[in-house]
C-alpha cells in the first residue's frame, strides 16, 4: 500500500505487498523486496537494494553517498538482506570504488541512530545497539553483537559470535567467539553465554576456551600462540576459523590488556 503523500520515482522497483508510508522518499535506482515496510519520513536513495520482509523506520536514510573525500560519484550500492530491521535515524551509506557495496545481511537488528559508513560488510543475525558508529570498510561477521555507543575504527574486523560491551572504542580486530569490554578495550573471555544460547555443544565451548587460554593467558605473543594451538589443538572448523582470522589480520588483534604485545608487530 503506497500512500499518496509519499514520493516514489516511477522507475523504482517495488515488490509485492510493500507498504510505503506518508512522506517517505524513494529514488529512481532503488529495489525493494516483497512485504517490506518503509516508514514515514524515511529516505531511500539511488543504489538501495532492500530485501524481503524488512522494516525501515522513520528518519532512516538508506544509500546516501559516502562521507569520503575520495568518492567521485561512481555507481555503487547499499544492500540490505531479508528480514532486517533498520530503526529510527539509521544512516547507511553506499559503497565507493574500494568495494562498490555497503552490505547489511539478513535477520539483522540495526537500532536507532546507528551509522554504517561506506564499504562496510555486515553479516547475518548481527545486532548493532543504539548509536553504534562504524567507520568505512569495517567487517562484522555473523551473530556479532555490538552494544550501544560502540565506536569502530575504519578497516576493523569483528569476528562471528562476538559480544562487545557498550561504549567500547574498537581499534583492533576482534577474533571470533570472544567477549570484549573495559576501558581501554580488552579481551574479557569467551562469549560463553552467547554460545550456549545458540546451542553450542559444551565440548566445543571447552575447545574454544582452551584456544583463548593459549592466546591470552600463557604470556605468548601471537605467533607463539598460533604455533602452540596448531601443535596441541586438533583441527576443527572453529579452531581454523580463529587461526585464519588472526593470521589475516592487518591491524592486529585485541589483547588482554587492551594494547598490543611488543612482539605482535
Amino acid at each position: 500500500m503506497n500512500q499518496p503523500l509519499a514520493y516514489i520515482h516511477p522507475e523504482a522497483k517495488i515488490g509485492s505487498n510493500v507498504t510505503i508510508e506518508p512522506f517517505a522518499y524513494i529514488s529512481k535506482d532503488v529495489v525493494i523486496g516483497d512485504n517490506t515496510w518503509i516508514g514515514p519520513n524515511s529516505t531511500i536513495l539511488d543504489g538501495a537494494r532492500i530485501g524481503n520482509n524488512c522494516k525501515i523506520f522513520p528518519g532512516a536514510v538508506i544509500s546516501a553517498i559516502p562521507q569520503d573525500l575520495k568518492f567521485r560519484g561512481e555507481i555503487t550500492i547499499a544492500e540490505i538482506g531479508n528480514n532486517t530491521v533498520m530503526r529510527e535515524y539509521v544512516t547507511l551509506n553506499r559503497g565507493t570504488a574500494s568495494k562498490g557495496i555497503t552490505k547489511v545481511g539478513s535477520n539483522c537488528l540495526i537500532m536507532a541512530y546507528v551509522h554504517i559508513a561506506h564499504d562496510c560488510i555486515i553479516g547475518n543475525n548481527v545486532i548493532l545497539g543504539n548509536t553504534v558508529q562504524l567507520a568505512g570498510e569495517v567487517e562484522i561477521q555473523d551473530f556479532a553483537i555490538l552494544s550501544g555507543g560502540c565506536l569502530v575504527h575504519q578497516f576493523e574486523r569483528i569476528g562471528a559470535h562476538v559480544m562487545i560491551q557498550g561504549g567500547s572504542k574498537i581499534n583492533k580486530d576482534i577474533p571470533p567467539y570472544s567477549k570484549i569490554g573495559r576501558e581501554p578495550i580488552a579481551f574479557m573471555g569467551l562469549n560463553s553465554i552467547g554460545l550456549r544460547r545458540r546451542n553450542f555443544d559444551p565440548l566445543k565451548v571447552a575447545e574454544l576456551q582452551e584456544i583463548y587460554r593459549i592466546i591470552y593467558n600463557k604470556g605468548l605473543n601471537v605467533t607463539q600462540a598460533i604455533d602452540e594451538i596448531e601443535k596441541t589443538i586438533p583441527t576443527t572448523a572453529e579452531r581454523d576459523e580463529i587461526l585464519n582470522f588472526i593470521k589475516s589480520s592487518t591491524r592486529g588483534i585485541i589483547r588482554r590488556t587492551g594494547t598490543s604485545h611488543p612482539d605482535d608487530e
